[in-house]
């Protein structure tokens, strides 16, 4: 799953966003590139999950 992410300006975000997202159960890889407002996750989550876990991180998944 691919999502768009604003919100993301620098590596310490990525990392907010990826620490969020790998809490997740099923979660088995996330990758989160502040310079392209996106995050790449691999596993069996719901997208709903990861929108929401993005978002208690203070990011806005789009």
């Amino acid at each position: 799953m691919e999502l768009t992410v604003t919100g993301m300006s620098c590596d310490g975000c990525e990392q907010n966003v990826e620490q969020a997202v790998s809490e997740l159960d099923g979660v088995t890889a996330v990758e989160a590139d502040h310079e392209g407002d996106r995050v790449v996750i691999d596993g069996e989550v719901s997208d709903a999950d990861v929108r929401a876990a993005i978002e208690d991180a203070g990011y806005e998944p789009a």
